[in-house]
């Protein structure tokens, strides 16, 4: 009997792991579909980055790479309104603007780490 209770909570415990996992997935996929969409974050007009097949310029902001060591709050705020971290940054202020509601930022901060 304990070994058919440890079996249904491991798998479970898997499933959950599994269904976030693909929840994950989907919104990186969301994520990249904005960063490289031109109507919406466009983020690609003024940024490469490192390990990733951008399909623009990206040479007018720095080359995005080891975001993956980031926090997801700082990512977030870079996105949201990036003239709280650099008074002088170029970047709009996607979030404070209302280009990018809440989940499309976070779905963008979700592809960003994934850049190494």
């Amino acid at each position: 009997m304990k070994l058919i209770k440890s079996l249904v909570i491991a798998a479970a415990i898997s499933g959950l792991a599994v269904t976030g996992l693909l929840a994950n997935d989907d919104l990186i996929k969301k994520g990249e579909k904005i960063f490289m969409n031109k109507n919406l974050g466009n983020c690609l007009a003024c940024h490469a980055a490192n390990g990733k097949n951008i399909d623009g310029p990206g040479s007018m902001g720095p080359k995005l790479q080891y975001l993956s060591a980031w926090p997801e709050e700082a990512l977030y705020e870079k996105i949201y309104n990036p003239y709280t971290t650099n008074p002088i940054s170029q970047m709009p202020a996607f979030g404070k603007n209302g280009w990018l509601s809440d989940s499309e930022i976070k779905a963008v901060v979700a592809y960003l780490k994934t850049i190494n």
